[in-house]
Order: structure tokens, then sequence, then C-alpha cells
């Protein structure tokens, strides 16, 4: 007989009865009783009455998850578990084992372990796919596995994966990791201080503030700040950054939301540390959020030229709200602008196409806006660097590879065919690029192109017209023209494609570190960075 489960469902109630309440005028009420009402009842008489049993959390986080949908993506529900990842991400320090891990549903596969942590001292390598935790099955578990790798520092946890086809077995102990959020800097020709930073966590500021102290001492009269893939994160870190280089009380940001107590100005607050060095902001289209502070601030002043391609554009304020049980909401709660009043949002939520998705901000149509010196900049679509350089632009063939983790499964595959490489004079040749295309086919890599997708719209459009049979000809021979076009993308991307794959190359061999110790002389952005450094009418004359 099915188990009747009575479901608690009071403190859903207040949980939605206390959003509502914070965003409701008086009139509202009646209305949102009401659709709380009907929802209790429903979920109840679900839990009641459905034929199978059911579990009243799946069904709530399911329900949860239908409210936010529609909204932006930012707007997220997290439970415990989620909470607790979400304060070590903003604190950069945790126990586990070392690694950026990517949950593939049958298996756990190493992206990266980290030098000199557990993973990388029990022997654990990019490209192995973990299928067992101790005792359990990574296939099939029900919740998140990559939460059986974790536990108290000093503990040991035994992993079963699979490396080049050969199963074999593992003890880790777990430790203490920190992650730096300056995972690099250096002096490069002999007077340009050069800092990676890739997250905003509690660390940002102190951690690129040393290194900026570290390299002046070593003799840096200008700096290349490197925020190429850097996400975000939380917005006072970003404020200090900036703060960095520019006086006390000048205006970073400004917040609006119809909520008024999120109405704020964001002005720096500290001495700044050098507010002469010249100054490049690398970006690209992985540069997001807090990055996008940062870049939009310094540019907006004229604190630094900005190289690389357009950011992100992710223009949006988010802040955990504690519900109950220790669960959280991360809600949207305003925009925020740039000191010249730029919004760099690229993806309007609240308005969508026939299809559901966010109308992207037309580039006809961004505002023109004035630095703090006279120059025009553009709202939408993320900051607009000064210098754009086509090597910065992931293109969608490119993109497509990532996301299929071709890249990455070839620089497995070349790792262990290859014992060895220099990492500053190494070069992915032509000749291995052709067997990287050759590696694609036998993998069966598949990407379709937006054109595809609209062609393949209207043939189905054309069989309600009834007049495909007429048309079918040509659309396939269409679909084959497009098909080889792809083909010759992926020749024309070249260069973009042969350098992706030789940073990942280079990780394999000598961990970040070596990435970046072969693009601080190999790199075109980097390089450009350098140029305009060395060129003070050039540097000039773009911020002046």
């Amino acid at each position: 007989m099915k188990k009747k489960i009575i479901i608690p469902f009071l403190a859903g109630v207040v949980l939605l009865t206390t959003v509502g309440f914070t965003t409701a005028v008086k009139s509202d009420f009646f209305e949102i009783a009401k659709q709380l009402e009907i929802f209790t009842t429903l979920y109840k008489e679900l839990n009641m009455n459905y034929v199978d049993e059911v579990t009243p959390a799946t069904l709530m986080d399911n329900a949860i998850k239908g409210v936010l949908a529609d909204l932006d993506p930012y707007t997220v529900y997290w439970n415990e578990q989620a909470v607790e990842d979400a304060r070590i991400k903003n604190s950069g320090v945790y126990t586990g084992i070392g690694a950026t891990i990517r949950n593939a549903g049958d298996k756990l596969v190493i992206i990266e372990p980290f030098k000199d942590y557990p993973a990388d001292k029990a022997g654990l390598k990019a490209g192995d796919e973990i299928i067992k935790v101790g005792n359990t099955n990574v296939d099939g578990y029900e919740e998140d596995p990559l939460d059986l790798l974790k536990g108290n520092q000093g503990t040991s946890v035994e992993v079963t994966f699979n490396r080049q086809g050969k199963t074999q077995k593992l003890n880790i102990e777990r430790g203490s990791v920190a992650v730096n959020a300056v995972p690099y800097y250096k002096l490069i020709n002999n007077d340009i201080g050069y800092i990676v930073l890739s997250k905003f966590n509690n660390k940002t500021t102190i951690e690129t503030q040393n290194a900026l102290e570290n390299l002046k001492l070593q003799g840096a009269k200008k700096l290349i700040l490197d925020l190429r893939g850097n996400p975000g994160g939380l917005l006072n870190e970003a404020i200090n950054i900036v703060n960095l280089f520019v006086p006390k009380g000048e205006v970073i940001t400004t917040t609006e939301s119809v909520i008024e107590k999120y109405n704020k100005v964001y002005k720096t607050t500290k001495e700044p540390v050098d507010t002469e060095i010249p100054l490049v902001v690398l970006v690209n289209g992985r540069s997001a959020s807090a990055s996008e502070i940062v870049s939009g601030g310094l540019q907006d002043l004229d604190r630094a030229v900005i190289v690389g391609a357009r950011s992100f554009g992710k223009g949006l304020v988010q802040r955990p709200k504690k519900l109950t049980y220790g669960t959280q909401l991360k809600v949207t709660i305003s925009r925020y602008y740039t000191p010249s009043g730029r919004c760099i949002q690229a993806l309007d939520y609240w308005n969508r196409d026939e299809n559901g998705d966010p109308v992207r901000v037309d580039s006809k149509e961004y505002n023109a806006f004035k630095t703090k010196g006279g120059r025009t900049v553009y709202d939408g679509g993320g900051i607009l660097p000064d210098i754009e350089l086509e090597t910065a632009v992931f293109s969608p063939i490119t993109t497509a590879l990532l996301k299929d983790n071709a890249i990455f499964d070839y620089a497995t595959e070349f790792y262990y065919k290859n014992n060895s490489i220099d990492p500053i004079t190494f070069e992915f040749t032509d000749a291995e690029f052709n067997k990287f295309l050759a590696f694609l086919k036998q993998k069966g890599f598949k990407y379709e192109t937006d054109t595809e997708k609209k062609f393949e719209e209207a043939l189905r459009n054309a069989e309600d017209d009834d007049i495909k049979n007429e048309i079918n000809g040509a659309y396939n021979t269409l679909m084959a023209q497009i098909s080889a076009a792809k083909e010759q993308k992926l020749v024309k991307k070249k260069a973009e494609i042969k350098s992706l794959l030789s940073d990942e190359i280079l990780k394999r061999y000598f961990y970040k570190e070596g990435l970046y110790d072969h693009q601080v002389v190999n790199n075109p952005e980097i390089l450009a960075a350098v140029e305009v450094l060395n060129d003070d009418r050039k540097y000039n004359r773009i911020l002046k």
C-alpha cells in the first residue's frame, strides 16, 4: 500500500508569504493569500492522492524552480549544501581534495588538480574519470556526488577512477585548500607588472594589493591587470580593487531597484595605493559581473586602457536572503550602473522572443555616455574595450568545441602520447591541428548553428503548409552547404582553436603557473597590453 505523506507545508507558506509581503502593496494582500491557499491545498492533495509515492522535498524543489524559471538565471534557490558551497566560494578556503571537477552524471571528471594539494599529491590527473567514491557508485547517486569527496581535514577517501581505459584506485587524504584570487603575478620586460585576478572572494583585495606592492618593489612602473575569464563575485571587493588605483570618494557604481533600500551609491572609501601607474585591464567574453564593475569603473574614470574583447554583460546584482531550515534565496535585487551611468546588462530577461529566450540588447541601440574626461562609451552588452582584439573573441565554433569538451579531451590524449614539452617555446603545430581535426571526426563532433535551427524550423512550417516535398531537395542541398561551411570555419578559426589547445595542454604538464609563464611571452592580448604600455603617446591618446 502506498504510504500517505502529510506535508509540513506551513514553512513554505511562511517563506512565500514573507517574500510576497516585502514587495507587495496592501492592495495585493488578498491576491497573494488566495494564490498561496490554492498552492498549499494542491500540494497537500497531490501528496495524499498521487498514484505513485512522491517525495515532498523533490516536489517542493521542482515547484520552487518553476516559480523562478521565468525570472533571470541568477535568482536561484539554495538548499543547505548550496548555501555552504557559496560560503566556501566566498571565503576562498575549504577542506577537500583540491581539484576542479566536472559532474558528468555517471562520473566525476577531474578538470584540474591543484598543484601540491591532496588530489595532485595522490596522483590524480586531468581527464581522470571517478566512477566510485568509497563504496558508492557515482552513476545513480541521487544527491550531488561531489559531496562524497568532502570531509574533515585529515580524513581519507578512496576513489576508483578510469584513466585511458584502465580502472585504478587511490586513497586521498583530505586537506585544507586555499583558492587564491590572485593565482599568479610576475614582473615582465623588467618594468611591467602582470597580475592575474581570477575571482572576487574575501581575499581578493588583500592578495591584489600584496601583488601590486611586491611588483613595485621589484621595479614595476606599469601594470597589466588580467580579468579574462573572471566570472565575478563580491561587489565590495570590486569597489576595493578600483580603489587601489583611484582616489578616495570616487563613485564606482550605483545600484537601482524598485525597492528603495537597494538604491545605493558605492564610493571608494580608502586611500589608494597608486593613482599614477599606467594601467591596462584585459577582459573577454567570460569576464562578468564584478569584473565588469572594475573594468567599467576604471574605463569611465579614464584610469585604465581596456584591451581584449567585449565582456559578458551581467549588470544585475544579487543578494542571498535567509529562508527557513538553513536554505536561502539568492535574488536579483537591482541593476548596477558604471560611473558614467551605463548599465551593461546584455540580456533582457523581462522581454522574451517567441521561443521564450531573453532578448539581447541590439548593438544598434546602444546609448552613448561620457567618461570623466569626455570620451564616448556605450551601455548594453558588456564593457567594450578601448582596443579590441579578434584573438580574445570566442567564435561560435570555438564555443561549441569547449561545450563539447573536445579541446579538453584532445589535451588529455596529447598528454598521454607525449612525454614532455617545453613550457616557454611549446607551439601547437599545424600538423598537430590536422590530428585534432581527425580526432573530431572520430569523436563524432557536431554542433548546430542558429542558421540550421532556423531552417529546420522553416522545414517544419513547410510541412504544416503542405509544401515540404516541393522544397525538400533544396533544403538538403542547403544543409549540405552549411555543413561544408562549418568544416571550413574550423580551419578559418585555426589560430583561435590552436591557442586554446595550447593552453589546455600546457596546464597538463606545468599547472596554471606554467600556462601563465607561457602566456606572458606568447599571448596576443598580453603582448598588445605590453605594446600600449610601452607607447606613451598611444596610451595617453586613448585616455585623453
